[in-house]
């Protein structure tokens, strides 16, 4: 269990938020240089090299997106006009991407940080260009919430790429996409000119994860725990029932991997804090605000618990609560992370998509101006985790290696992640996704460190 620290405050974490900036500044020029990207996308490293890994191309928008928000931290120009330049040339194709459910990942993290970096005045526009990253959140959102899978009561999902039958714990995250779509007014056409809502999507999407995704101690299987997540649950198509819990990553189907645990803690509390912004009438056409609220910030509270009870004395969780070594381990809950063990690897970039996860409901409930103790730990929680992640052993101060924060983990049961000579579990080595939540952690806590406005995927 995380033991949290309660004098930490983002103006103490300052000095590390500047440095993990001065680090990632020749992380990102390295990495520009070295990569070929007519080999694909950069996915994770291996020997400190970032190299790509075949599946689905979800990790691209990463590669551009950490320069706009290494612009956004430092004001260096490089930066943007790398980030630009390589979103209007390279990305197109993933705006029409319909066989994955990550348009939440690479567009939001390219086009939606350029529209939301000229709507703040940190970069200049013009109005067509502004109109075109407009354009492309609107097509974004409309072709991921066109893929869609009803299920017998008349709500539906996001499909993963294994199929209609599947929905994934991760495509939280992507309803950032339908999110932005449907701020800048755009609806999704289907048969016969019907419109359909992206806002309802939305909902109806976080609602169905919510009810199968999330576990609440209520006896749902004989391994129910509050805050447990299945990272893919599957339905029947033939009439849209539910069937089972499953994974692709994870342990078991009956164990949390705890990166789909934190894609659920920040994805929830980032809809909660969009949901602030939407009317009345627009919101209550779907279903009592209230009744919206309050599915998604129990399952966010939920699950910001269970991590918090799951992580280590430190805040970095192992890959998987039911991992089956961590026994070997001893009472590793009680002490600091040991990305070096012999038994079963960390995850640091769950900690890092956690904690964001963490001080954005905190944050939430803050200016709710209520549960305020609640409030107060998840956000003091956040910081504890920050304050680890951005130090040795998991801040990566080798200019030799390209990654930003060690100790992630792609895919444990595939073993596709890198074992060092001697070792006999993955370490050492980042991954895309890792290093930009961590860069966009980082940002959100250095823009409260210097008063500046609050950072927000909506903010278009």
């Amino acid at each position: 269990m995380i033991r949290i620290n309660p004098e930490l405050t983002p103006q103490k974490l300052k000095p590390r938020l500047e440095r993990l900036f001065q680090l990632s500044a020749g992380k990102i020029r390295a990495i520009e240089k070295a990569f070929d990207v007519s080999q694909g996308s950069p996915v994770f490293t291996v020997q400190g090299v970032y190299t790509g890994r075949e599946w689905t191309d979800w990790t691209q928008g990463f590669m551009y997106g950490s320069a706009l928000l290494q612009y956004d931290a430092t004001g260096e120009e490089w930066f943007l006009e790398y980030g630009r330049r390589n979103t209007l040339e390279r990305m197109a194709p993933h705006l029409t991407h319909t066989g994955v459910h990550d348009h939440g990942f690479n567009i939001v993290s390219t086009y939606g940080n350029l529209l939301r970096l000229a709507h703040e005045g940190k970069m200049a526009a013009s109005e067509a260009e502004t109109r075109l990253y407009g354009l492309a959140l609107k097509v974004s959102g409309a072709v991921q919430a066109a893929r869609w899978s009803p299920i017998r009561d008349g709500r539906g999902f996001i499909y993963s790429f294994n199929g209609p039958h599947s929905l994934f714990a991760d495509a939280i995250r992507s309803l950032r996409s339908l999110a932005l779509a449907h701020r800048l007014r755009h609806v999704l056409k289907g048969e016969n000119d019907r419109r359909i809502s992206l806002l309802q999507r939305l909902v109806h999407h976080a609602a169905v994860t919510a009810e199968f995704s999330v576990y609440y101690g209520d006896g749902r299987d004989v391994y129910d725990a509050r805050g447990r997540v299945a990272q893919e649950s599957i339905f029947n198509m033939n009439d849209g029932s539910y069937r089972c819990p499953s994974t692709q990553q994870g342990y078991s189907p009956f164990t949390t991997w705890t990166r789909g645990l934190a894609w659920i803690m920040c994805g929830y509390a980032e809809e909660l804090e969009y949901l602030k912004t939407l009317s009345e009438p627009e919101l209550n056409v779907l279903a009592a605000r209230e009744k919206v609220d309050s599915m998604m910030l129990r399952a966010a509270q939920a699950t910001c618990d269970y991590y918090l009870e799951q992580a280590a004395q430190d805040g970095i969780p192992y890959w998987d609560t039911g991992a089956p070594q961590l026994v070997k381990l001893g009472d590793w809950g009680s002490k600091p992370s040991d990305p070096f063990n012999d038994f079963e690897p960390v995850d640091s970039s769950a900690a890092a998509i956690a904690a964001q996860g963490l001080w954005r409901l905190g944050t939430y409930l803050q200016a709710r101006s209520e549960n305020t103790e609640s409030a107060r730990r998840y956000r003091q929680a956040a910081l504890t985790i920050a304050n680890t992640l951005f130090d040795e052993p998991y801040l990566s101060t080798r200019s030799e290696h390209q990654g930003l924060i060690l100790h992630s983990v792609y895919h444990r049961p595939k073993g596709w992640d890198y074992v060092p000579p001697g070792r006999k579990i993955p370490c050492g080595e980042a991954s895309m996704w890792g290093d930009y939540h961590a860069r966009e952690l980082a940002l959100l806590l250095l823009r409260e460190a210097k008063r500046e406005p609050y950072l927000a995927f909506f903010t278009v």
